[in-house]
């Protein structure tokens, strides 16, 4: 009775305010990307896409996004799991740390990487000092940005993955003796994987689209930092068509994302 009532206030006329106002929101959204895939030049993308700076920039983003992401993997599932199952004095405010990325503005987020690793910074000034080791302006900084930034995807998106899994069954494997490690690595890990796998591809993705924090920490040198993102940005300011031609391959690697994560976000349970 309770479900046939719901399904006919599903069915009923919508008021014209919030008809309004849910349209406006779309157009919001939509517009835009409208407009760019209207404006693209299709004819040309080709070779646009094939010029050397255009390409250089596209092999480093998917080099250090990749590369990013399979650290956030390596040290971030750990974390998640430690926050899911371990009792420990703090870890709300270690949890409320590792959200901190999501809300910093990213060139904040670059110049905390500039105070912490930069050549004056307290762990840069040691490395560079001892190791002779120099972080900023180099593709290893767009990897520590983008690692930066798409962690707390990975983190979130793992912990709740961790959460929801039985904690019954790490008992029933301590009772047959395995350790915490062997628990973790044959149980919780394997049960975890969905999301595990899905946090890895939000995390790439919001790497690959990294820019704040990258142009403040590594600079935006060809080849050597200037990512997508950063190809973009100096191609606007003299011709706008190679920027488009290349926005548009990340709103096509953004579709990809959506895809990838199909089962998680556009699965409607009423229909």
């Amino acid at each position: 009775m309770a479900s046939a009532r719901l399904t006919r206030r599903r069915h009923q006329a919508v008021p014209p305010a919030i008809a309004g106002a849910a349209t406006i929101a779309t157009l919001v959204l939509v517009v835009p990307l409208a407009a760019l895939l209207a404006r693209a030049p299709w004819s040309e993308m080709a070779g646009l896409l094939a010029s050397d700076s255009l390409r250089s920039a596209l092999r480093l983003s998917l080099l250090t996004a990749t590369i990013a992401t399979v650290v956030c993997v390596l040290v971030g599932v750990p974390l998640a799991w430690v926050l899911a199952r371990v009792a420990f004095p703090g870890r709300r405010f270690v949890r409320a740390l590792v959200t901190v990325p999501l809300v910093l503005p990213p060139v904040v987020a670059g110049v905390a990487l500039l105070t912490a690793f930069g050549r004056q910074g307290f762990i840069g000034a040691p490395l560079r000092d001892v190791l002779g080791v120099t972080i900023p302006f180099s593709t290893t900084a767009v990897v520590l940005a983008q690692v930066f930034v798409a962690m707390p995807f990975l983190v979130i998106s793992v912990e709740s993955s961790f959460r929801t899994a039985d904690p019954t069954l790490d008992e029933a494997a301590a009772t047959e003796g395995a350790s915490l490690w062997q628990s973790f690595r044959r149980i919780n890990v394997p049960l975890a994987l969905p999301g595990i796998l899905g946090g890895a591809v939000l995390a790439w993705s919001r790497a690959i689209g990294e820019f704040g924090a990258t142009i403040t920490f590594a600079g935006n040198a060809p080849g050597v930092t200037r990512t997508m993102p950063l190809e973009i940005y100096t191609a606007l300011q003299t011709d706008p068509e190679p920027a488009i031609a290349l926005s548009i391959v990340l709103l096509a690697l953004s579709i990809v994302v959506l895809a990838a994560l199909r089962e998680k976000w556009l699965t409607n349970p009423w229909e």
